[in-house]
């Protein structure tokens, strides 16, 4: 059986060797939910930039750019982080350009890797598929609330390991933990995430509709993979 172990923050992911491995990149509320709900609504690649100057250079370049810190759409630009922004079509055919405050650092960091996915529920089952056509390690790479453990990342982490248990053994006693707990509490996700403190702050901005979305499972069958430091989806692997 492969191996499959959990990086709980960005902050700690330099403890882990990456050479060969599928690195899963999480950030559930809402970094990742949103590039795979725009991608799966026509967007045609995503640049992740690490910062908010980075990414509003990539207007003049024709991109899209969407930015947001501390949970709310960052000045001057055109998108937040909201998944629901995307499921009208409306921005179908362009590229987007994005940073956040917590995922696209994630991304970043996981360079080292053979293969970089992100990971969300509206796509858990099609990242398992494609995770055990290609028979290598995985790392769960959670982004965390400012280098901090959060809940959301972690249960799903939990989720990703209780899916793949027939092809990829718990490697450490992360992975051990967030499957017993997914196990506990995963048939009520939005009850538990409710106490979630990210999940919260978001609540204090009025996008309880966000959360929601995020933790709507298997609504799409692509998967979001960097390629070339670009995420594209992938179909019919």
């Amino acid at each position: 059986m492969q191996q499959i172990e959990i990086c709980f923050s960005p902050e700690l992911i330099h403890l882990y060797d990456l050479r060969g491995k599928i690195v899963v990149v999480v950030d559930i509320f809402r970094a990742t939910s949103t590039m795979v709900a725009a991608l799966a609504n026509g967007i045609t690649e995503i640049k992740t930039c690490a910062d908010l100057d980075e990414c509003r250079t990539m207007a003049s370049q024709g991109y899209l750019i969407a930015g947001e810190r501390n949970g709310i759409k960052a000045e001057g630009f055109q998108l937040g982080n909201s998944p629901l922004a995307y499921l009208t079509g409306e921005y179908e055919g362009n590229q987007l350009a994005m940073t956040t405050t917590n995922g696209t650092l994630a991304i970043s960091k996981s360079s080292g890797a053979d293969e970089i996915l992100i990971g969300a529920f509206p796509n858990l089952q099609a990242t398992v598929s494609y995770i055990q056509s290609r028979k290598k390690d995985v790392l769960i790479h959670c982004a965390g609330w400012k280098g901090k453990f959060n809940l959301e990342d972690s249960l799903y982490a939990g989720a990703l390991v209780k899916a793949l248990e027939t092809s990829h053994e718990a490697e450490d006693d992360g992975a051990i933990a967030m499957k017993s707990l997914y196990e506990k509490e995963g048939h009520d996700l939005k009850g538990f995430l409710s106490q979630a403190s990210h999940a919260k702050r978001l609540q204090n901005h009025n996008i309880d509709s966000d959360i929601d979305f995020c933790i709507t499972l298997d609504l799409f069958t692509l998967v979001g993979k960097v390629e070339n430091e670009t995420l594209i989806a992938v179909e019919n692997w």
